[in-house]
């Protein structure tokens, strides 16, 4: 489980294997400091247990689902991602609970400068749009955000400075793909409130 809350930038430094799965290399330093093997990690929003520990890298196995239904499929070396470690239980909720395990991908449509912030809005699907509401949470590449605005097809989230310093998305453009999971909360009524008709 984790927060949305980024502790760093982290450097994909190598990827072996192909669809039916991928192990991923990942450079870092905050994060890195204390890391066991089978720990869990949030790389750009997606849970992953870590396989090694060296130096200044460590490892994730990726699965066949991992890699379809996030942004990892296209995932190059050298490509920058957010990294931040589980909770723990005497820590504080400084974002939303995220478990890691993402619901789809999303698209930059529009990147706009708003006074001090950057707004963006993101298209989905209409499976991810039906759990996003105004002023409700979401994490889009591991990092919790409030929705601003709900468009068609489309939300819009703010980016303030320090958050465009702390993570990918001051470097993010329109076109860019990232991963989203909506508030896990949201779910959970809808499958109790279906269930509760049959």
């Amino acid at each position: 489980m984790f927060c949305g809350i980024v502790e760093e930038i982290g450097v994909i430094s190598g990827s072996t294997g192909g669809p039916q799965g991928a192990r991923l290399t990942i450079q870092g330093t905050a994060v890195h400091e204390g890391l066991r093997e089978g720990e869990s990690v949030a790389v750009s929003g997606v849970c992953l247990t870590v396989t090694t520990v060296n130096t200044d890298r460590f490892a994730v196995d990726v699965s066949p689902e991992t890699l379809r239904v996030t942004t990892f499929g296209t995932l190059s070396i050298g490509a920058l991602v957010n990294l931040e470690r589980s909770m723990t239980l005497d820590q504080r909720i400084d974002g939303h609970l995220v478990s890691g395990h993402v619901d789809g991908i999303g698209t930059i449509v529009e990147r706009n400068d708003v006074g001090n912030s950057i707004v963006f809005q993101i298209s989905v699907d209409k499976g991810i749009m039906r759990h996003c509401i105004v002023k409700g949470s979401v994490a889009v590449d591991g990092v919790s955000l409030t929705i601003n605005q709900i468009l068609r097809s489309a939300f819009e989230v703010a980016i303030i400075p320090h958050t465009a310093e702390m993570t990918t998305f001051g470097s993010k453009n329109v076109g860019d793909s990232v991963n989203i999971e909506t508030d896990m909360i949201g779910k959970y009524i809808e499958r109790l409130y279906i269930s509760s008709r049959y």
